[in-house]
């Protein structure tokens, strides 16, 4: 004979352990290893050893008894398994709280309408359509209720008949005895899978899935300023619903393809600009590509590589908490300044080169502020 596990180890409690701890493990347990949620092999055994110990460590007078006695203390004449006093008024209240059903045999299936599942699907589109919206059409191939049968799986001229296992009631209820008395386990039944239905005659179109694949070509508003991984939603437009439930919703998933020039952080753009060293040490008055086309800018003299320049509202419109982006909120561009050294000169330009070198002498300085990667960083928020 198998030796019997200590009550307070089947439970995971210490003995010192109070009523609600005692309670809560029970009814965790409960939960866990219920034969109408777990259907592995040996559930069913350890569900009756979780009842076994609740019912002794929950009534004082028998957990008294277990504590000095162990075991035969609370057999038989010592204790006895017979009423269940502790914590519950009985144990159909433990099995109403945990499962809103009795613990007997009323408790009845779920049927009626059900929600279409949800849908997603991909859409690609450039850097500018994210920034200022587009619409655009997505083909989905999603199911949709059968147009031959109207939903109902049978054959034109046919009904489906109530399943004859179950009664037309989707569930097969079995009566297991324990040690406690009687209950009723329910399970889905095998031969209708739930529906409580046969089809003796299925519809040729859906072969009785009540259902087909269909393409679909759906138009997507794609608001300004969305970004990747911006998540569209369509309601009604996934998954059909069955017995009469509502559809469920397509979820249209953006991908924004990167820019050429352009790079984006949250609602601003920054831009490299490289401009010659004449340009950087006497000035000049440029032309700076921008989403809304080009906006002049003017460089000071003696202006140094990594130095930015700001152009205000020229960044990404700003979305509102629905989504929508707001007319007058658009983000800030920020053009950061490079400095391009010329490769290749021309017999001109390096005798230019050369008298300049002369006049600003070989000495290097250390340089005592922030350098170019500090400026960078600190103009890019790292």
């Amino acid at each position: 004979m198998a030796t019997q596990r200590d009550f307070y180890d089947v439970l995971g409690v210490a003995r010192g352990a109070s009523k609600d701890d005692i309670k809560k493990a029970y009814r965790k347990l409960a939960r866990q290893y219920h034969p109408d949620v777990n259907k592995d092999h040996g559930a069913e055994e350890q569900f009756k050893e979780v009842q076994q110990a609740y019912e002794v460590l929950s009534d004082e007078r028998k957990r008294n008894m277990y504590d000095t006695y162990g075991h035969a203390g609370v057999e038989n004449g010592a204790g006895g398994f017979g009423g269940f006093e502790g914590g519950f008024g009985n144990i159909s209240d433990i099995f109403e709280e945990l499962f809103n059903a009795g613990f007997g045999g009323n408790r009845r299936r779920r049927r009626g309408p059900r929600r279409g599942m949800d849908l997603r699907t991909d859409l690609t589109i450039t850097f500018e359509e994210a920034v200022f919206g587009v619409e655009k059409d997505v083909e989905i191939r999603r199911p949709e209720v059968c147009g031959t049968c109207h939903g109902s799986g049978a054959k034109p001229g046919s009904n489906p008949i109530p399943c004859t296992t179950c009664n037309g009631s989707g569930e097969v209820r079995r009566v297991q005895q324990s040690i406690l008395g009687s209950f009723v386990n329910v399970t889905t039944c095998s031969t209708c899978n739930g529906t409580g239905e046969l089809i003796p005659e299925v519809c040729p179109t859906c072969n009785g899935q009540k259902q087909v694949n269909e393409v679909r070509t759906l138009k997507v508003k794609v608001p300004p300023g969305v970004d990747s991984d911006t998540q569209i939603r369509l309601t009604g437009e996934g998954g059909p619903g069955q017995d009469g439930g509502p559809a469920g919703n397509l979820f249209v998933v953006i991908d924004v393809k990167p820019h050429e020039f352009f790079r984006r952080r949250g609602e601003d753009i920054y831009l490299d600009l490289h401009i010659n060293v004449a340009q950087a040490a006497l000035g000049d008055s440029i032309m700076v590509p921008t989403l809304d086309g080009d906006e002049p800018l003017d460089i000071p003299p003696g202006t140094q590589p990594g130095k930015v320049f700001r152009l205000r509202n020229k960044g990404v419109p700003r979305l509102d908490r629905s989504g929508r982006g707001t007319p007058m909120g658009r983000g800030d561009q920020h053009v950061l300044i490079q400095v391009a050294v010329p490769q290749k000169l021309t017999d001109e330009q390096k005798e230019l080169f050369q008298q300049l070198s002369r006049t600003l002498g070989k000495e290097v300085v250390p340089r005592g502020e922030r350098g170019i990667w500090d400026q960078l960083r600190n103009a890019l928020g790292f």
